[in-house]
């Protein structure tokens, strides 16, 4: 398992990525027995939606957006997987391409003197988990969500294709040197496939938009279907298999043997031999043409992690969690050598171009060179984080690990003998406990490098979150020891309070507020995923005086999620109306106003919120900043879930990209339906209070309502001893009432309070609103008892904080001595 998630198929139990990537024989079995339904839909993508002939009551799409204060030139989070490019001329611009944990891939402009990121691929959802180079120009990366993409090399960063075929993450690619257009892919479901990229990535017979619910194999695009057309036809003698027919399209060759887990591959430069590993401990060798296996070679002793052939295929080296590194001769179908290097498991392998030498590394943090003839081994450096993927370069390597930045080692790749002329150089055992007792013994080889001859930043990976109790506030902590605090709702941080407590601070920033939680959060991305799922997330409001609005009345009540959506959709909303206003022009026609929607919501079920039916202004504390824009990840009524920067929208996507209710909520002001937003209470003359009984009913009032609103209400009930003989048509008072029906301006038709009151105008006594004996003071100020409560607390919060019970809440009220 290390860095991934393994499945037991046969007993549906589920392992959890550790971000440290801990082993299976460590895992704590109270943490990896959660169900499926403990992952989010966002990891868990294949869960989400419903099949046609599924009873279940439908799942509506989530949507998520993710934050990220720091530089987009750069990763936050582990890197997975690394790809060099060489140039094709002379004094050309070598490209490194990084994968990442963050969902991302990186195009590096590399120079003598520092790396340029010259383009970011973002459309994974997920992290991204390998990437290989096919045919000179084209990029193609598989990810934990799912799917392979491809991309142009040297494009902006848009991806021309998603290949959907797995059936669970995606852990590794191989890719033919020598032949473009075979890559296979593994992953976690058991499954390697080999794809013929010429036929899958061609262009369909559909229009731009086919989704995967138009081809069975789910090859799709996000509003891009471009053909990739520097990859060339397979030659005949190394031919693979088309499983296609005009009505469903391309179908990979699938290899099938595997029974548990795949997490490495490896192909000859021909693309006619592949091999696997992965939880079943053997090595898997494969004719990628047809999909037949050849051979299975046994002999390590835990998960095999990498996988090596030389150009040829006669040889293969394969690291595993044994911490092994084996030499296999596939023509004897035997290992000939095995090294113990390493102390712990070899995750990462690469070789230089006579396949005389193997770089290694793993969860050791260590990365090694050994002599595959010899058996010499050197330790050529040490780091800080276990080492994920290794990529050599010239006379150096490419080291990955689980931390954001990539560094580049002078490790001779073109003599590695030189190395060993250094001296420092240890025979590698046999057996694993060989070099174990070494490291024991405290014979521990001393890192030839000190520091990386190159090295490209990546910033800190936030691995500690806080939902403050203001429902707009997260307090994070990232790698580096930063504590930062967030605002969700403009996808800010407001403070970096460096390197302080967690704890305290989360105690210092405690509010005695109660508002329901509209959102959730996690970071397994690096960043701040913020996920939205209806209809709970519209289930909170503020006033609008408490969110510091300027131009709406402030009594009015701003619901959270709506104008947080109001925001993010801003760029696109404004490119909308700009492709509508020019078809518009183009036709002759002027467009009004309130068309901003091409096609219309069928299938809205809430109801209009009538305080916001034209108010599609965005307030300051809902609006995202251009410079460092959230990325949004959500899906649509057709295809899979998808990535992209709110400012990267171009007004084109519809209903069929974004979830229903979100378009529902933006372009119509509607909202689903809610549960209850009030709060029931009853409010009574403290006992042994000689003051008179204003109610007996049960009232109701919007849960944020303040105390000092039912202070005001009190003294006017009492002001005015007797009914209003002009009666408001919606004042009738709240059921249970005895005597006359009283009308009252702060009481609506269904017995809620209205928290537009302005104060009254007349003498007024001082009022005490008691919950449990604590008090709450309005009007005047009184030095009479003890706790008193803020008048700003809102009926929610005393019923969260002070009133504690599961009943109606009961609040009572007394006149302050000598206050009339």
């Amino acid at each position: 398992m290390d860095s991934f998630k393994d499945k037991n198929l046969s007993n549906g139990l589920f392992f959890l990525e550790l971000l440290s990537a801990v082993e299976p024989r460590v895992v704590n079995w109270n943490l990896v027995t959660k169900g499926e339904s403990g992952l989010s839909a966002m990891h868990r993508v294949g869960s989400a939606g419903n099949t046609s002939n599924s009873v279940r009551p439908r799942k509506e799409k989530r949507l998520t957006y993710v934050l990220n204060d720091a530089d987009n030139a750069k990763h936050c989070a582990g890197i997975n997987c690394l790809a060099v490019l060489k140039s094709s001329v002379a004094d050309g611009c070598d490209y490194l391409f990084t994968g990442s944990r963050d969902s991302t891939l990186k195009r590096w402009s590399l120079a003598e003197d520092g790396a340029t990121c010259s383009s970011t691929f973002e459309s994974h959802v997920d992290w991204v988990n390998d990437v290989v180079i096919a045919g000179g120009n084209t990029l193609v990366s598989c990810s934990s969500d799912t799917t392979l993409k491809a991309w142009n090399c040297f494009s902006d960063g848009t991806c021309t294709r998603t290949l959907r075929q797995h059936s669970d993450y995606v852990t590794s690619l191989a890719a033919a040197p020598k032949n473009s257009n075979v890559v296979a892919s593994g992953g976690l479901g058991g499954e390697v496939f080999i794809w013929d990229l010429e036929a899958a990535l061609a262009p369909t017979s559909k229009t731009s938009d086919a989704t995967e619910d138009e081809c069975s194999n789910g090859i799709s695009g996000l509003g891009n279907s471009l053909p990739i057309t520097s990859v060339r036809t397979i030659g005949s003698s190394n031919n693979i298999s088309l499983h296609a027919t005009q009505s469903h399209g391309y179908v990979p060759v699938a290899a099938k043997g595997h029974k548990e887990s795949v997490y490495a591959l490896g192909m000859n430069d021909s693309g006619t031999l592949l091999v696997s590993g992965g939880t079943e401990k053997v090595v898997r060798v494969w004719d990628p043409r047809t999909g037949s296996k050849t051979m299975k070679l046994r002999g390590h002793t835990d998960n095999v992690r990498a996988l090596l052939l030389d150009s040829t295929g006669r040889l293969c080296l394969s690291g595993s969690s044994d911490s092994m590194i084996r030499l296999w001769d596939l023509g004897q179908q035997r290992c000939v050598h095995s090294y113990a290097v390493h102390t712990d498991s070899v995750w990462a392998l690469a070789s230089n171009p006579s396949f005389s030498h193997v770089y290694s590394g793993g969860r050791d943090l260590s990365l090694y060179l050994t002599d595959l003839a010899t058996r010499e081994s050197i330790l050529l450096c040490t780091k800080e984080h276990p080492i994920l993927r290794l990529a050599s370069h010239d006379d150096g390597i490419w080291v990955a690990t689980t931390d954001s930045s990539v560094h580049k080692w002078p490790v001779e790749g073109h003599n590695p003998q030189k190395v060993f002329q250094r001296g420092g150089s240890f025979v590698a055992g046999n057996l694993s406990f060989t070099r174990a007792r070494a490291s024991l013994e405290g014979s521990t080889p001393v890192p030839v490098y000190k520091e990386p001859s190159f090295s490209i930043p990546g910033t800190p990976a936030i691995v500690q979150h806080e939902i403050l109790n203001n429902r707009r506030h997260v307090l994070t902590k990232d790698t580096a020891g930063s504590v930062k605090l967030w605002e969700i709702t403009r996808g800010v941080v407001v403070k970096d309070f460096g390197e302080v407590s967690f704890k305290e601070k989360k105690e210092e920033l405690f509010e005695m507020v109660s508002i329901p939680a509209w959102f959730t959060v996690d970071t397994r991305l690096g960043s701040l995923s913020v996920h939205l799922d209806t209809p709970q997330c519209f289930s909170a409001e503020m006033y609008s005086a408490d969110l510091n609005i300027v131009g709406k009345p402030e009594d009015d009540k701003v619901n959270l999620a709506r104008e947080t959506l109001k925001g993010l959709f801003a760029y696109w909303l404004t490119k909308r109306r700009q492709r509508s206003g020019s078809q518009a022009s183009a036709n002759g026609e002027v467009p009004s106003g309130k068309d901003i929607s091409a096609r219309s919501i069928t299938l809205s079920r809430g109801e209009v919120d009538g305080n916001v039916e034209n108010d599609t202004v965005v307030y300051p504390p809902f609006e995202f900043s251009a410079a460092s824009p959230p990325s949004i990840i959500t899906e649509g009524s057709q295809g899979g879930p998808w990535r992209k920067k709110i400012t990267d929208l171009d007004g084109t996507e519809d209903e069929k990209y974004f979830p229903w209710w979100c378009l529902d909520c933006v372009l119509n002001n509607r909202l689903p339906p809610r549960e209850n937003t009030k709060c029931s209470f009853y409010l009574h003359p403290c006992e042994g209070s000689s003051v008179q009984i204003l109610t007996q009913g049960k009232l109701s009032a919007p849960r944020i309502l303040r105390i000092h609103k039912v202070v005001n209400y009190v003294v006017e009930k009492m002001v005015l001893d007797k009914p209003l003989d002009s009666m408001d048509s919606d004042g009738t008072f709240a059921p249970g009432l005895t005597g006359g029906p009283l009308q009252h301006p702060a009481v609506g038709g269904d017995g809620s309070f209205r928290s537009g009151l302005k104060s009254w105008q007349k003498l007024k006594p001082s009022i005490e609103i008691l919950c449990n004996n604590q008090a709450s003071y309005g009007i005047r100020p009184s030095t009479f008892a003890h706790n008193v409560l803020s008048p700003d607390m809102s009926l929610a919060t005393v019923r969260t904080y002070i009133w504690k019970k599961q009943e109606d809440l009961v609040l009572n009220y007394r006149v302050v001595q000598g206050s009339r």
